[in-house]
């Protein structure tokens, strides 16, 4: 008995445990297609549901339920911009993303108002 217990011990000592794969570098987290409109002038200045202050001129944007701070990038045609989630909303039915003014006027799309967007996470 003790030979068939050292036998084992002496085996379990032998096993190697693998190396660990290499870990991709994690990639944004592609949110797809989201219906974005834009705020500015009535809440500029006003505080946030994040605790800031509004600024239209920041970019920045409303989410329902993404974490404050959350980084996204939103894509429309060939214009790419970064906002930071500061507050909830948007308001409006249909809609899933508020882009502050800034943000809108990166991705040409003050005069539309409502344009789809793709959208991923970069932080």
């Amino acid at each position: 008995m003790n030979f068939l217990l050292s036998f084992i011990l002496h085996m379990a000592a032998r096993v190697t445990t693998p190396a660990p794969k290499p870990q991709p570098v994690e990639q944004p987290r592609k949110l797809n297609l989201m219906v974005a409109s834009w705020y500015g002038h009535p809440y500029h200045g006003r505080q946030t549901a994040s605790g800031e202050v509004f600024d239209m001129n920041a970019l920045t944007a409303a989410h329902p339920y993404l974490p404050f701070g959350t980084r996204l990038r939103c894509r429309l045609g060939d214009q790419t911009v970064v906002v930071r989630i500061t507050d909830r909303g948007p308001v409006v039915p249909g809609r899933d993303l508020d882009l502050s003014r800034a943000a809108a006027v990166a991705l040409g799309m003050v005069g539309a108002g409502v344009a789809v967007v793709d959208v991923e996470v970069v932080s």
